[in-house]
């Protein structure tokens, strides 16, 4: 992409936005209000339950992202319900995905998730699910079904990857390589099914052009939208012992620093990719570090504001292969 991909002040993505937003996207993809009902199903990962590992990946503690709706005591439809009637308050026309969040949410028997997600679809004003899990927990079968759903209902997996370097993926724990990201990406578009790869950005071991190279490795990729999240420290996890013995692992970010990591991920990232998020946002009592004091928005702000000074844009160093 080169300086002149700019029309107007239009951009290839057909907006004034210096980068290609998931909320722009879904506005236009819906022609309406259509958000995220977060669901905890009651699934584990294989590197919890002894199947890849145990202990689970270092940084996560499923508590940071939960909201307080979503318990195994509620089911699906309960959650549903609690979850809708908070955002009925907020907007008057609305539907919904039923984003099934907490761990490997396809690691179960097929008709397990059969159970579930069609429980899901099933409510007034559901109109597809957003299904997070990890490549290594989807085969043929889960595969061969959610295509099935996909021709009916929005179907977007999210996809933990995390890091394109497997001496990372050892060092957190992850249990899963590179190379069944890739597998599981590929098969998302050749079986029509929307995805999302999420990623981290500060992980042990990884300089800041590692995290430059891994933009330029995800925009060669079927990746149709993205998630990046900065390095954080909860309470409870594994990596919080790492962070108090040996903080020398860890290059934790500033807020400007990170800004400034964002936008040259940005300037190398395929324009196609619909980017969701840059930054994670730990319940204040739960994070260690870093702790930035920003809202999401905010930090957002930030990001258009360097785009805008640096007169820089998604993609404008990206070439095509």
């Amino acid at each position: 992409m080169t300086a002149d991909a700019q029309t107007n002040g239009i951009f290839p993505w057909g907006h004034q936005r210096r980068y290609n937003d998931f909320p722009t996207f879904f506005r236009r993809k819906f022609n309406e209000r259509v958000q995220k009902i977060s669901i905890d199903a009651g699934f584990t990962c294989p590197n919890r339950d002894g199947n890849r590992g145990t202990g689970g990946c270092t940084y996560c503690n499923n508590k940071t992202f939960k909201p307080t709706y979503c318990n195994l005591e509620n089911s699906v439809s309960s959650q549903l319900g609690k979850g809708m009637e908070f955002f009925r308050k907020k907007y008057d026309s609305i539907k919904f995905l039923a984003y099934f969040q907490a761990y490997s949410n396809t690691y179960a028997p097929i008709e397990d998730l059969r159970k579930l997600y069609e429980e899901a679809l099933a409510y007034p004003d559901v109109i597809g699910l957003v299904i997070a899990t990890r490549p290594d927990c989807l085969d043929n079968e889960v595969f061969d079904y959610l295509q099935a759903l996909s021709e009916k209902y929005y179907v977007m997996i999210e996809l933990g990857i995390e890091s394109v370097q497997n001496d990372t993926l050892k060092t957190i724990n992850r249990g899963h390589a590179w190379e069944e990201s890739v597998r599981a990406l590929e098969e998302t578009l050749k079986r029509g099914i929307h995805n999302c790869a999420h990623m981290i950005l500060g992980l042990p071991g990884e300089s800041r052009d590692d995290l430059l190279q891994q933009a330029d490795i995800i925009s060669r990729l079927p990746v149709e939208n993205l998630k990046l999240h900065q390095l954080q420290i909860h309470k409870g996890t594994v990596m919080a012992k790492q962070y108090a013995d040996t903080p020398e692992m860890f290059h934790l970010f500033s807020v400007d620093e990170y800004q400034e990591l964002v936008v040259d991920y940005l300037e190398r990232l395929n324009p196609k990719i619909i980017v969701e998020r840059f930054v994670s946002s730990a319940p204040p009592e739960m994070l260690i570090a870093p702790r930035w004091g920003l809202k999401n928005f905010e930090f957002v702000a930030k990001v258009e504001k360097r785009l805008e000074e640096r007169n820089t844009w998604q993609g404008r160093l990206f070439q095509e292969v």
